[in-house]
């Protein structure tokens, strides 16, 4: 056999392999996701090594109770052997096949009927991605090619809400309302649209009900697509309850009154429901908790919990229908991802799902999640740092606040949020800060015994918070 002409060439140099710790060689090489450089330079990385239900230890044995299922996603607890080995059966079936140019696999043929069949309303139709940024950027072309199809070009912008998070690709992170994820990108894009976010707390004024809130935020709505012009107008696309903006549960009547309006401008209502599906809220997805009738649902997280990346946009059939019977002219859907439908990832997928509904995880959720709000309100809305407890199932977020009584708000320089979650670390519980919002998403496994311990660990940590700022220990029931 004759060799290529490069075939004996060195190759490139081999670089020393490192023999120094862990967080050493992170240091140097691992460029972390919202993660501060200079933080991560001169404290190194937490190294997770192990976890098992709702507890993740650490490489230095220390363990904590996850109050936030890794990234809101974990729903079906940590170390599920089975999930483990649906994915290795199918690694030694069909570690992989792409799925363009009509190939398919059986586990992505069975997930995607699966959804359809749980999904609400007409939602029959599932392109699969790997994260919910990529499904959401899907979600983007879906709207813009089907106006294009229709004749209507001009209909292209996508309204948001102030507070809302869709993903960080760059469709998504403009559709996203959150200051720090535009800062430093040159976004949004235009034809890109905030609207003011559902949060009754910070945005009602002084007397005014949540009813009288929502119909507020609905002729706000409709006033802001009218001067934009509805004929440049696609869709609006809301998550039930907002996650990473602070979990921001909408106000008494709020999709009843501003889903009127989406269908008097036929736009379209895209559901992002990557936090809030697969049980979070009690319910099998958030729209169905809230009455919406979405044209298009986006899901990742929960749909393996996280075991592996994969995410799926679902399409109704009045969209589906309109892609069928232009494809012969259009030609093929010219958009999809090398992993698009992974067997593996599908596989995964199937064998957590059948984990939710064996074990009544959605029911779960609802009875503790209950128990959940009911003891973190107890236990912190009278607290004199706390402006606000809420929450709905297994996801809530505590506001702190410099003044409960002027509802005046921490300044976001000072960190506080961030100076409790530390204090929560070092009780062994984790929490995600959020401005100042402290938020948890617990696995959907969690027992009442648990919300306990995780209320208690809680209830300690801001004990030792309030000392540190100077306040003593404060009695959070007067």
């Amino acid at each position: 056999m004759r060799l290529g002409a490069n075939a004996l060439q060195p190759g490139p140099r081999t670089k020393v392999a490192a023999v120094d710790s862990l967080e050493q060689r992170a240091r140097r090489s691992f460029f972390h996701p919202f993660t501060s450089i200079a933080e991560q330079q001169t404290k190194g990385p937490h190294v997770f090594a192990s976890a098992s239900g709702i507890l993740v230890r650490d490489a230095a044995g220390r363990e904590y109770i996850d109050g936030m299922a890794g990234l809101w996603c974990v729903n079906v607890g940590y170390d599920r052997a089975e999930i483990g080995r649906a994915m290795a059966e199918q690694v030694g079936q069909l570690s992989y096949y792409h799925s363009f140019a009509g190939a398919a696999n059986g586990p992505a043929i069975e997930l995607a009927d699966r959804l359809a069949r749980l999904a609400p309303g007409d939602l029959n139709k599932v392109f699969f991605g790997c994260t919910g940024s990529d499904a959401n950027e899907t979600q983007i072309k879906l709207v813009w090619q089907y106006n294009n199809l229709l004749g209507r070009p001009k209909r292209k912008k996508i309204i948001a809400r102030q507070g809302g998070y869709h993903g960080v690709t760059l469709g998504a992170v403009s559709m996203s309302a959150l200051p720090h994820l535009h800062a430093h990108f040159d976004v949004p894009l235009d034809r890109f649209i905030h609207v003011e976010k559902p949060h009754y707390y910070w945005g009602a004024k002084e007397g005014m009900t949540e009813r009288e809130f929502s119909a507020h935020l609905a002729a706000d709505l409709e006033a802001r697509i009218v001067r934009e012009g509805p004929e440049t107008v696609a869709a609006m696309i809301v998550e039930p309850v907002m996650g990473a903006g602070g979990v921001i549960v909408p106000p008494e009547g709020y999709f009843a009154a501003i889903q009127p309006i989406v269908r008097k401008y036929d736009l379209l209502l895209i559901a992002d429901e990557v936090i809030c599906g697969f049980g979070r809220l009690g319910e099998w997805f958030g729209s169905t908790a809230f009455g919406i009738q979405p044209d298009l649902m986006t899901c990742a997280k929960g749909l393996s919990s996280g075991y592996a990346p994969i995410s799926a946009a679902i399409v109704s059939d009045r969209i589906w229908e309109v892609f069928r019977d232009a494809s012969p002219k259009s030609g093929p859907f010219g958009h999809g991802f090398t992993y698009s439908a992974h067997p593996v990832c599908a596989a995964a997928a199937l064998a957590n799902l059948d984990i939710v509904e064996r074990e009544g995880l959605v029911g779960n959720a609802a009875r503790v999640g209950a128990y959940f709000q009911q003891r973190l309100r107890a236990a912190f809305a009278k607290h004199p740092l706390v402006g606000e407890v809420r929450g709905m199932g297994l996801i809530a977020g505590i506001e702190l606040v410099a003044d409960k009584w002027t509802k005046k708000p921490f300044d976001l320089a000072l960190g506080r949020a961030r100076q409790l979650s530390a204090c929560a670390m070092d009780e062994g519980l984790i929490c995600r800060p959020i401005y100042n919002t402290i938020a948890f998403a617990p696995p959907l496994i969690v027992t009442e015994s648990d919300i306990d311990e995780i209320v208690a660990r809680l209830a300690r940590a801001m004990d030792t918070f309030a000392g540190k700022l100077g306040l003593g220990e404060l009695d959070a029931t007067t």
